[in-house]
């Protein structure tokens, strides 16, 4: 086929230039601006948020979310080991040591028996913990917050994959210390790059604010006690974030259609296992993964590139990464099993049914 389907394009509202003119108008397309608050606003309303705060990356949130509660050079950070590597690079901006926690199998996020197990047995407390929400899909949020709550140890969520998801109807990214969205081109909601940082804390978020902004002291002239970052998002694409925020909902409700569309077609099939949904939560289903018990995975991308259709592998576990592989982790084979058999398959929202139907007839061709 000509068209190529992607794993996740961007999608665009229809408004998105409009605004982008309403800024080119105002002639503040510089970092800040009219637009930049907007955003911010919305994603209070959307996720119900005390605080959020508009930035460039949402690497940079987490960055800023570890630097705000303290986290320096020698604390332990733990981390879902199954996760992307914008999660727990910030761990390292701060000269800490991340300590990676297995996935459970109701879920694929990280296992709250196994971060239980090491928080009572570890000699060193933990100051944090990054829990990514791994492809839009909610971990068992409750149950790890009141185990972190329990420790003493800060949560952080890493929510970028999964804005628009719930627990308990509870927005993702809205139960830790402070919660990151993402924004980038791949992503539910896009506005080409960029994050949010989270947090019921509004203290914490005018810090986070003050260090993104270069630590600038409020004097006329430049004066600086404390060393920041250029970490604020432009007006400009603030502008794409509102309005994509428009249409959030119709987004989730989208990548849930899709990922309907393949179990109907495949749900017969004995060895593909779709990722689960907890009880009481909604995912947004950012992309449909599953898992193959014979068949290799790498059989089905080769055959879905040769019609230009995108598949991706599960994500490669952080503990097996050659730069950590002396980190101190806690494991029971969940993430590798999960990464030697999953598949992530093109979820776009533009796509229709008939095109997952054609992707389908390709995987039943090949298994």
């Amino acid at each position: 086929m000509s068209k190529r389907l992607f794993l996740s394009a961007p999608h665009m509202s229809g408004n998105e230039l409009k605004y982008i003119e309403k800024v080119f108008q105002s002639n503040y397309i510089a970092p800040l601006g009219a637009y930049v608050d907007k955003f911010e606003e919305s994603i209070k309303a959307y996720t119900r948020s005390e605080n959020a705060l508009a930035l460039s990356s949402g690497t940079g949130a987490i960055h800023l979310a570890l630097r705000i509660l303290g986290v320096g050079a020698g604390d332990d950070v733990l981390a879902s080991t199954f996760t992307f590597i914008g999660s727990v690079n910030a761990i390292l901006y701060q000269n800490a040591n991340p300590v990676f926690i297995d996935s459970d199998k109701e879920s694929w996020n990280i296992s709250p028996k196994l971060l239980n197990k090491y928080l009572l047995t570890c000699e060193k407390k933990p100051k944090a913990l990054i829990l990514t929400h791994l492809y839009g899909m909610s971990a068992d949020i409750e149950k790890i917050k009141d185990i972190c709550t329990s420790h003493g140890v800060y949560l952080i969520e890493d929510a970028a994959e999964s804005l628009g998801a719930t627990f308990n109807k509870k927005h993702t990214g809205t139960f830790g210390d402070f919660g990151i969205y993402s924004f980038n081109g791949n992503k539910i909601l896009t506005t080409s790059g960029g994050g949010m940082l989270v947090s019921p804390n509004k203290k914490w978020i005018e810090k986070a604010k003050f260090y993104a902004t270069q630590a600038k002291e409020s004097f006329i002239h430049y004066e600086h006690n404390e060393y920041g970052y250029n970490y604020r998002m432009s007006n400009v694409l603030a502008a794409i974030g509102v309005a994509q925020m428009e249409v959030i909902e119709d987004r989730v409700l989208k990548k849930r259609e899709i990922f309907g569309w393949y179990k109907e077609f495949l749900n017969d099939i004995e060895e593909i296992t779709f990722m689960p949904e907890l009880a009481n939560s909604r995912g947004n289903r950012w992309l449909t993964a599953l898992t193959f018990d014979k068949t290799a995975y790498t059989d089905v991308m080769e055959a879905l590139e040769k019609i230009n259709v995108e598949s991706r592998p599960l994500w490669k576990p952080m503990h097996m990464q050659p730069l950590f592989q002396h980190a101190v982790s806690l494991l029971d084979g969940t993430s590798e099993t999960l990464y030697k058999n999953g598949l992530c398959l093109a979820s776009s929202t533009t796509m229709v049914k008939d095109d997952v139907k054609m992707i389908c007839e390709k995987i039943r061709s090949i298994l």
